[in-house]
């Protein structure tokens, strides 16, 4: 099957990025949101996104205006039935997203593929809310933050997914410029299997006096050559975040290197989630000269 038309769910940070890289890449793209104003919210995201890029020289102002010309934002789900594959990047709630899918199923063609961007929760219990046929076109294309910038996606399969499907969701990942992974429908995939027992464990080395905020991000970023370090990483990616994912992953698991810390948990009570509230690890107060928090 060939995709040329791209449905997306959600126009938040993950989901703008999503449609401004299916149409830079070409495709046409409906974008659904729950509002106009959430709607304008993430086309203004794209837009400035998109100027940046000419700024920068990567596309002309001609090929600025063409991409922004094959996307279009609405709040109807009915806009999305003629698409040929539909992402989803709407938030991290599984009934919600179930409810998201029964609902489209009924709408979208046969032919049409389901894909959602989690990055934690189960593809087979959302697919389970479709019919026995779009059971076999349900796949998860998980992307990574900024969308328009980082290379990989990892494209999941479940015990269902049908083989011609995958493989389209693949080749749909290369043509987007990504770099796919196949992975199966495991929580966390590849990267948050790995990631996570990383930053846990990070915490658990502050928690037991190992070393310092600052001795840890540094023993990994001059000793292993990490861009970031662990600490930095989670206040990046934000703790409330991670706490999300590490419940989720220890659920399915039951190890205890997907536990969270008590020290995690009791900064997210706090709201200590890093940069999008100010402080975490570090106190963000000057942005550019992030200071140590006092923790343990």
């Amino acid at each position: 099957m060939e995709i040329k038309k791209v449905g997306v769910l959600g126009c938040g940070l993950m989901g703008a990025g999503i449609a401004q890289t299916a149409a830079s890449a070409g495709f046409d793209v409906v974008v659904r949101e729950v509002s106009d104003e959430l709607c304008e919210r993430g086309f203004a995201g794209i837009d400035k996104s998109l100027a940046k890029f000419a700024e920068k020289g990567a596309i002309t102002a001609e090929q600025q205006r063409e991409i922004r010309g094959r996307l279009r934002g609405t709040t109807k789900f009915e806009d999305l039935a003629d698409c040929d594959i539909i992402v989803e990047a709407i938030i991290e709630n599984l009934d919600t997203k179930r409810d998201t899918y029964r609902r489209l199923d009924g709408l979208c063609k046969p032919e049409t593929v389901f894909a959602s961007n989690t990055s934690s929760l189960s593809i087979t219990e959302m697919m389970t809310a479709t019919s026995a046929e779009r059971q076999q076109r349900f796949v998860g294309l998980h992307f990574f933050n900024p969308v328009p910038v980082m290379k990989l996606v990892e494209v999941v399969r479940t015990i269902l997914t049908d083989e011609e499907v995958y493989e389209t969701a693949v080749e749909f990942g290369k043509k987007l410029g990504k770099v796919p992974v196949r992975a199966s429908d495991k929580s966390g995939f590849v990267v948050n299997r790995l990631l996570v027992p990383y930053l846990l464990d990070a915490i658990r080395a502050l928690e037991e006096g190992v070393g310092s905020i600052v001795d840890i991000d540094n023993g990994m970023k001059l000793g292993c050559g990490h861009p970031m370090g662990p600490l930095t990483l989670l206040d990046f990616v934000g703790l409330d975040t991670t706490y999300y994912i590490s419940e989720i992953m220890f659920n399915e698991f039951r190890e205890r290197r997907f536990a969270a810390p008590p020290l995690l948990k009791r900064m997210v009570m706090a709201g200590l989630y890093g940069r999008k509230s100010g402080r975490g690890f570090y106190d963000y107060a000057d942005p550019k000269n992030p200071v140590p928090m006092n923790l343990v």
